[in-house]
């Protein structure tokens, strides 16, 4: 098999997964997003927390023996702000980010639809202002690994950041166990669905 088609096949199976999971921790539902953005609701937290901790451990893993070499891009400490800002104000405006969209219209959210045109607008948009960003947006960094800083090995340093994520998910449980965020409105509300596992949330007003 061509290098090609085992990047096409990894890729499917890699969107198959992550759409289960997705969808069975159900932080595609727009009052789940909304909550988190408001700090009423840490399922969208623990759920990427926990992506992350699984992402160290495989590129730990690849990294250590050999399998695949880290290419880091170079820090844009003024993009990197800029666009998080905007990026946060949207999610926290719509109820929904680039990966929960196309999830959201498949689960019946028609206001999505609205949130993806927009999105493939704003993709427009910046590919025609990006040559003046990039000469505003100044403030490039060196291309540097959290692990150079150390002075130790990405593997060590991957699994150490693994570890302590593990740790604050733990203390994030005990604190706010998932079951009191699984089907609060984004009040914060426990919703009488709660009671009823076949009904889903409705889509945030």
């Amino acid at each position: 098999m061509s290098s090609v088609a085992v990047g096409i096949v990894s890729g499917v199976l890699m969107g198959v997964v992550f759409g289960f999971a997705l969808e069975k921790s159900r932080v595609f539902e727009p009052g789940m997003i909304v909550g988190q953005m408001q700090l009423r609701n840490w399922i969208m937290l623990k759920i990427f927390l926990s992506a992350v901790a699984t992402g160290a451990v495989v590129l730990a893993v690849l990294n250590g023996f050999g399998m695949t070499k880290l290419q880091p891009k170079a820090a844009l400490y003024a993009a990197d702000i800029v666009g998080g800002l905007i990026l946060g104000s949207g999610i926290a405006l719509a109820g929904a980010c680039p990966g929960t969209t196309l999830a959201q219209i498949g689960a019946g959210y028609r206001d999505a639809i609205f949130t993806l045109l927009g999105g493939l607008a704003g993709a427009v948009a910046f590919s025609y202002a990006q040559p003046w960003l990039a000469a505003s947006l100044i403030g490039t960094g060196p291309k540097l690994i959290f692990t150079d800083l150390a002075g130790i090995p990405y593997w060590q340093g991957a699994l150490a950041l693994a570890v302590a994520i593990v740790g604050m998910l733990v203390l994030m449980e005990r604190l706010r166990p998932w079951r009191e965020d699984l089907g609060a409105d984004v009040d914060g509300n426990r919703a009488e669905q709660m009671a009823q596992p076949g009904r889903r949330l409705a889509p945030a007003e």
